[in-house]
């Protein structure tokens, strides 16, 4: 199976170096000719939890160096993601998919409009990751990866990825209810991000000071209440617990949330905490610690450039 990687950044990075154990054709597309030139010639340097060791795969920042792939990865930014539908509907063959691999919600949806409802699968991975440079990843923390179908089937090709990923060494499961497992992921990301982005702690110190330990409880806890109202049945029947169970597993990891506050980026915030605060305000529910997530995490996006006199 050909397999292609949207998006070098840190779980994009590391799905590639992953992949490249299966001994087949990996490609992973990166935003600038820089990027790519530099991981074809240097291939990809991992460390931390699963060792110091090297890949080697294709690197393009064109997606027509990659069509036709049996499936294609996406691991970019939410933001980007209708933007990169349609480099992906150019790579996917006719007998692929697509599969997110993303933080945030809305993605299999985008995905769906633009490459096909048939053809998108979605996902979550609670692996953990930070880009040291292009090409240059720590595996900050080991964490499985589920996928699914909206609509609940289980075509065969996700026993495929399933099988391949395992070979990989990333353990997978197939859900038929994906959509507990993209809100329990959710849960996760409003939990830990925004509050390592503001304290600029990692994700293991989250749980060793009670102050922030009760402002990621209260974030988790209003999450929650809105899922419940949506009758979503979360992967998870303690959420909190999961989260804190993430920050001590990848305990050393700076959140992707941090890492683009630390290089001044946009982060993925609106898609995270601020889709809480839209669903709890469409359900009537209160949401005021996700609410001030939200401007706080907003408030340091607008403020890099801003020279304290």
């Amino acid at each position: 199976m050909k397999i292609a990687i949207v998006g070098a950044g840190s779980i994009g990075t590391l799905l590639a170096a992953l992949l490249s154990k299966l001994k087949e054709e990996v490609w992973l597309i990166a935003k600038t000719d820089e990027e790519s030139k530099k991981i074809n010639a240097d291939g990809i340097s991992v460390e931390g939890v699963s060792g110091s060791w090297q890949a080697k795969v294709k690197a393009s920042s064109d997606p027509k160096d990659a069509q036709e792939c049996g499936l294609v990865i996406v691991c970019v930014k939410a933001y980007d993601t209708k933007g990169a539908a349609k480099a992906v509907r150019q790579m996917v063959g006719e007998e692929g998919f697509a599969l997110t691999l993303q933080n945030g919600m809305g993605n299999i949806e985008l995905l769906q409009d633009v490459v096909g409802q048939e053809k998108v699968i979605g996902g979550i991975t609670n692996m953990g990751a930070a880009l040291i440079a292009p090409g240059r990843v720590r595996h900050a923390g080991k964490g499985d990866v589920v996928i699914g179908r909206l609509d609940g089937k289980v075509p065969v090709v996700m026993r495929a990825i399933r099988e391949r990923f395992t070979r990989a060494g990333i353990e997978t499961r197939v859900s038929k209810e994906i959509k507990g497992s993209l809100w329990a992921k959710l849960l996760i990301n409003a939990g830990i991000n925004p509050l390592t982005a503001i304290t600029r702690l990692n994700n293991g110190s989250l749980v060793e000071i009670k102050e922030v330990r009760e402002l990621m409880r209260q974030a988790v806890s209003e999450g929650a209440r809105v899922a419940k109202r949506k009758r979503i049945k979360l992967a998870y029947d303690d959420p909190l617990a999961k989260v804190e169970a993430v920050c001590e597993a990848t305990a050393s990891n700076v959140s992707s949330m941090l890492q683009d506050v630390l290089a001044k980026r946009r982060t993925e915030i609106e898609y995270i905490n601020g889709f809480i605060v839209r669903q709890g305000q469409e359900l009537g529910i209160p949401v005021p610690v996700n609410t001030v997530l939200l401007d706080l995490v907003k408030t340091i996006e607008a403020s890099y450039d801003v020279i304290v006199k």
